[in-house]
C-alpha cells in the first residue's frame, strides 16, 4: 500500500485532500501540521498528526497543501529527508516555476491544479450544483506536470490526483510553464481581473438606481449567453450592435498592450510576487 503525507493536512485544501484520501484503499494517509493549532484541529476530527521529520522519511509520496509563500522553507526542510524514488506533490505551479524546490534528482516533483467544476456541466444533484471548488460532489478537470522524476511516475501522480480531487474527468498534461500560463497569467491576471470588474460594474449600476437583484441577474444571464457563444457551445454568434459595444469599450477599458502579462518574464514577476508575497514591480 503506498504512504503518502499531507503536509498542511487541517488547512482547507488540506482538509478537502483530506476527506478525499480518508477512505480511500489504496493509500494509507499520514497527517501533518507544522504547529499547535493545527495539530489541535487533526486531533479533533479524529486524524492522528504525525511528525513532520518522520513523513518525510516514511511516506511514499508527500503533498503540500501548504500556502504557496512557505513552500521554498518547507521543501528545503523535507526534501533531504526524502526516501529516494518518493514523489512531491504541489498544487501550484508557483514555487515550482519560481525555483523554490531544492536540487535532489532521484526524487519526482509533480506539479497539478484544479480547474474546478465547468460552469457548463451535466450536474443534476442540487449540492453538486453548489459546489463551485470541487472534490465534493461535483465532477472537475485537472492539469498536471511531471517536472523531473522517470516517465512512469506520471501515471503514479495522476493516480493520487484523481484520488484526492475526486470526482475527476480529464487529467489534462502540461508542462511546469505553461501551468504557470494557466495560473497565475490567465485565470487571475486576466479572467479573474475581468470578473472582479463586472462586479464593481454591477455595484456602479445599482448606484444609478438600478434594483441590485435585477442587476445580479441580468448580468448572470447574460454571462451565461456569452459562455454559450464565445465558447461555442452553442451554434450562435454576437449581435452587429454587441460587437460595435466590444470593439468602442476596449479602448476605454484595456490598455493596449495588457496581452504582455503572458510574456515570459511578467509571468515569473507574478510568480515571484506569490512566493514571496510581495508587489508586482
Amino acid at each position: 500500500m503506498t504512504t503518502i503525507a499531507l503536509f498542511g493536512a487541517a488547512g482547507k485544501m488540506g482538509s478537502r485532500i483530506s476527506r478525499r484520501l480518508r477512505n480511500n484503499s489504496v493509500y494509507t494517509t499520514l497527517y501533518v501540521e507544522s504547529g499547535e493549532a493545527g495539530a489541535a484541529r487533526l486531533q479533533a476530527r479524529g486524524d492522528t498528526p504525525t511528525a513532520s521529520d518522520t513523513a518525510a522519511a516514511t511516506a511514499d509520496v508527500i503533498i503540500f497543501a501548504v500556502p504557496d509563500k512557505l513552500i521554498g522553507k518547507a521543501a528545503r526542510q523535507v526534501v533531504p529527508l526524502m526516501r529516494p524514488g518518493a514523489m512531491l506533490i504541489m498544487l501550484d505551479p508557483a514555487a515550482p516555476h519560481g525555483g523554490e524546490l531544492p536540487e535532489r534528482a532521484d526524487t519526482t516533483y509533480f506539479v497539478c491544479h484544479p480547474c474546478h467544476p465547468p460552469i457548463v456541466n451535466d450536474e443534476t444533484d442540487p449540492e453538486a450544483r453548489m459546489d463551485f471548488f470541487g472534490a465534493i460532489k461535483a465532477k472537475q478537470h485537472i492539469v498536471a506536470a511531471l517536472m523531473q522524476g522517470p516517465e512512469e511516475d506520471y501515471a503514479r501522480g495522476e493516480a493520487v490526483v484523481r484520488a484526492m480531487f475526486e470526482p475527476v474527468m480529464n487529467v489534462y498534461r502540461v508542462t511546469v510553464e505553461q501551468m504557470a500560463i494557466l495560473e497565475p497569467a490567465l485565470s487571475e491576471t486576466v479572467v479573474l481581473t475581468c470578473m472582479v470588474i463586472i462586479t464593481e460594474a454591477i455595484e456602479e449600476a445599482v448606484k444609478h438606481g438600478v434594483p441590485a437583484e435585477a442587476a445580479r441577474q441580468f448580468i448572470l444571464g447574460h454571462m451565461n449567453v456569452n459562455v454559450g457563444i464565445l465558447f461555442k457551445y452553442i451554434d450562435a454568434e454576437l449581435s452587429d450592435g454587441a460587437k460595435m459595444a466590444v470593439s468602442r469599450a476596449r479602448e476605454r477599458l484595456f490598455q493596449p498592450d495588457w496581452k504582455k502579462v503572458f510574456e515570459p518574464e511578467n509571468v515569473m514577476a507574478e510568480v515571484k510576487a506569490i512566493t514571496q508575497a510581495t508587489s508586482v514591480k
